[in-house]
């Protein structure tokens, strides 16, 4: 018996991730305990998730834990054991705003849940492959340091800059401001590669922009273009926060992402980091995503700018996936931006 466990296996990642690997034969350890509602409110509810993959996979087991709790985990660690062939992390608190008025409660998610969930793979499932959902958070607010230009529709990077395919793994963690949300997720990717360097375990940080894809259960305070898309169809009005909603993001579908995980899987490292996302191949302003929705809904959407921007926001990121590129030539990236909101237009029209 091969065995997935997935953490945050109802949100966007897990669920894709159960998915494809039910789909490749393994049974699914999902434990998921709906933080998401707690921390967004309706809109994060994930149970439509859960009742979905309960449905429609056999080998889907569901567990109601929190990634705190040490103890509860350790039953779940214990009773596989070595039949755990595979640990993808992506539960988390994922929100900038959240995280500053509850410090306290987003560090021992993201913190302490990651050196809980490494600390019984070391003792249970040594051999399995660890992939964490980092962020490029970790990098806190470096990239707005970068030589930027203010173009019509978005802000770019100078043509000469070695950045200019995208931001890759060389960039500093340090001297910037994280948010507390950075802060916990830094900790929580530092200790993942040091479970890998040190102790030997085969980890992964995956450093994602915005991920995106049909199980989101995008709310205001994160879920980037899935709660876009879902505001402005419904409201047919959205508020741009900060940098005049030409700020830059780089998309990545959730079943791209996922085939990364695959290649990982087979061809695991030690303590590895990766920068993922659509890179130069799919990514868009805030307003170059409303400009989009516009034309493939043909509804006019009122927009709201607010001056003041989120602490440690970025003004343009965009991935270079060059190294991970590199390490696995097969990985083909399928969804572009345009491909990814008319999914999620469709999606929500149908609703």
């Amino acid at each position: 018996m091969r065995v997935a466990l997935i953490t945050g296996s109802c949100g966007l990642v897990g669920s894709e991730s159960s998915i494809f690997f039910s789909q490749k034969g393994f049974k699914i350890i999902g434990i998921d305990n709906n933080s998401r509602r707690f921390f967004f409110g309706k809109d994060g509810d994930i149970n439509w998730v859960k009742r979905k993959l309960k449905k429609t996979l056999k080998n889907y087991d569901h567990f109601n834990i929190d990634i705190k709790d040490y103890k509860n985990l350790q039953k779940i660690f214990k009773k596989y054991k070595k039949n755990i062939k595979l640990i993808i992390h992506a539960a988390a608190q994922p929100s900038h705003d959240w995280a500053k008025d509850k410090p306290l409660i987003d560090f021992r998610i993201n913190a302490e849940g990651t050196l809980n969930l490494l600390e019984l793979t070391k003792i249970n499932c040594p051999n399995a492959p660890f992939i964490f959902m980092s962020t490029n958070k970790v990098y806190g607010d470096n990239p707005n340091a970068l030589p930027l230009i203010e173009k019509k529709t978005r802000w770019e990077i100078k043509s000469s800059h070695k950045f200019k395919s995208g931001i890759d793994e060389t960039m500093s963690i340090d001297n910037c401001i994280h948010s507390f949300f950075g802060a916990s997720k830094s900790y929580a990717d530092l200790i993942v590669q040091e479970y890998g360097k040190n102790a030997g375990l085969k980890t992964a940080c995956f450093r994602a922009g915005c991920i995106t894809g049909p199980n989101h259960s995008g709310a205001k305070l994160h879920g980037f273009l899935s709660y876009l898309v879902k505001a402005s169809m419904q409201k047919k009005k959205y508020t741009l926060i900060g940098y005049k909603g030409k700020q830059v993001r780089d998309n990545i579908h959730s079943q791209d992402l996922v085939q990364c995980f695959w290649q990982f899987y087979k061809k695991p490292g030690f303590g590895e980091v990766y920068n993922t996302g659509g890179g130069r191949y799919s990514n868009c302003s805030v307003i170059e995503a409303l400009n989009l929705i516009e034309k493939i809904t043909g509804t006019k959407i009122k927009r709201k700018i607010i001056k003041q921007n989120r602490i440690g926001d970025h003004i343009w990121y965009i991935s270079s996936m060059k190294k991970f590129k590199k390490k696995y030539p097969k990985w083909k990236q399928k969804y572009s931006t345009y491909k990814i909101i008319k999914e999620l237009v469709q999606q929500f029209s149908s609703k």
